[in-house]
């Protein structure tokens, strides 16, 4: 019995090695932000984070991964992935649940330093977490979200096959912008030719399906 199984959990794409955050890696992806995520005239996030970066020189970046790590239970969990491209930490690829022993659904959510964006790489992590949900946990379905002015998250998500959800404003910066909620069935999954390797399931597993 292992007190933290998630520290076993790897997951490995053709370019990307994605592990459940640790605090070297936390401290990484906070200079990774620091450094630039989006324009800063738009915000694509629905809680504006990257707004106090410089205030708190990311300390609530860090302490809103500390509370996911400290609210972890096995029927409301979220697993956030620190993404590696050469060792390097690059971008974060966040998965969670509630009731998955139940209802069969995730959520995705993600973001990627500037300097590594339009490369391909948040499509390759994305798609690492959906076939470690579909075929090693068995969900069935995928949901995510993106901005109406989002095109670069909204295209990612088309090519593998997500289907658009409704609707929902929502005003980081107080205006109203459209939500779109998105689902991917695992049927209508767009897969690529490779597939994830995962290591550390068996110990992860029963927390994460029960």
């Amino acid at each position: 019995m292992d007190a933290w199984p998630l520290r076993h959990l790897v997951l490995r794409t053709p370019r990307l090695e994605l592990r459940p955050d640790d605090d070297e890696g936390l401290f990484e992806l906070v200079e990774v932000a620091k450094a630039g995520v989006h324009d800063p005239a738009e915000m694509p996030f629905y809680v504006p984070w990257t707004d106090t970066l410089a205030e708190d020189d990311g300390r609530a970046t860090l302490q809103h991964f500390w509370g996911l790590r400290a609210k972890f239970a096995a029927k409301d969990w979220a697993i956030p992935f620190l993404v590696r491209l050469d060792g390097r930490v690059v971008g974060v690829q966040e998965i969670a649940a509630r009731d998955f022993g139940v209802l069969r659904e995730v959520n995705t959510g993600s973001w990627l330093g500037l300097e590594h964006q339009r490369g391909g790489i948040g499509t390759e992590m994305r798609i690492a977490v959906l076939q470690f949900a579909f075929d090693h946990l068995g969900a069935t379905i995928a949901r995510s979200a993106a901005w109406l002015g989002n095109p670069a998250s909204n295209r990612v998500s088309e090519k593998l096959g997500y289907v658009h959800d409704g609707t929902m404003g929502a005003a980081p910066r107080g205006e109203r912008l459209e939500h779109v909620r998105l689902r991917l069935d695992a049927a209508g999954f767009v897969r690529p030719e490779w597939e994830v390797s995962v290591e550390g399931l068996a110990e992860s597993v029963q927390l994460l399906t029960s």
